[in-house]
């Protein structure tokens, strides 16, 4: 993309949270420049969070070839959710996607995604991707757990709420209160706003390389608060009031 397409405003941003991910971003920056070329222009927002290894390094060599690359740092970890509010506060596109910086979430389901957003209309505020083809059986049955408790308890009809392939419109997110952990209930927190959520099927994928940064919320016993927050917050939810202004302008009401 060229640098005068980038003077446009982006029709999309995507925001990726990293710490010590220095082996697997050059590969994935190529790959979401593949898939989101269709979506031009766009955005690449990596939230550097907090790593100690060539994670700036790399990604600041990625700037010179890619003008689409932007990059944020945090001084310290902030976690997970905090690298991804950071992103979106900064993002220029009305639409956000989200994705690990692992490589396990393929970017050829962002386009996908953004679609289902977009035929949805202005009413859903959240495309979500469900990861299919998981790899290991014991992740395999900690999400089922995990999400089968979440389920019955939020009655979020979404399957996966732990993928970070999202798709979603970028002043809804602003709307929802933030909390660590804020990404893994965005389907329940999005309905409680008032918004739809559509689903898609995800391939899951192997790590380019090494190991997990984050902890997992799929282990329930981590996620445990949280979930009682939520639904906390969703039994305390009260429909805001229509607001209409009336009569003269504000600056006709100071002087009177």
């Amino acid at each position: 993309m060229s640098l005068t397409m980038q003077s446009d405003p982006p029709r999309l941003s995507v925001v990726v949270p990293v710490k010590n991910e220095a082996g697997n971003i050059e590969a994935l920056v190529a790959e979401i420049g593949h898939s989101c070329a269709g979506l031009a222009p766009f955005e690449v927002i990596y939230v550097d969070d907090g790593s100690t290894d060539a994670t700036l390094a790399t990604l600041r060599a990625l700037q010179a070839r890619n003008p689409w690359l932007r990059v944020v740092r945090h001084a310290g970890s902030g976690g997970q959710s905090g690298a991804v509010r950071s992103g979106v506060l900064r993002a220029r596109a009305p639409v956000v996607a989200t994705l690990d910086g692992d490589g396990q979430n393929d970017p050829s389901f962002i386009p996908i995604l953004y679609a289902a957003l977009d035929q949805g209309g202005p009413d859903v505020g959240l495309a979500q991707g469900q990861r299919i083809g998981r790899k290991g059986a014991w992740k395999q049955f900690q999400s089922r757990i995990a999400n089968g408790v979440r389920g019955k308890i939020l009655k979020d009809a979404t399957r996966d709420t732990g993928c970070g392939l999202k798709v979603f419109r970028r002043e809804v997110y602003l709307a929802l209160p933030y909390f660590d952990a804020l990404h893994r209930f965005m389907p329940a927190l999005v309905t409680r706003e008032g918004f739809g959520v559509v689903h898609r099927d995800v391939v899951d994928r192997p790590r380019f390389t090494g190991r997990s940064n984050y902890g997992m919320f799929d282990r329930l016993w981590v996620g445990i608060l949280d979930l009682a927050g939520v639904w906390w917050l969703i039994r305390r939810r009260r429909p805001a009031p229509r607001a209409e202004e009336v009569g003269g302008s504000p600056r006709q009401s100071e002087g009177a």
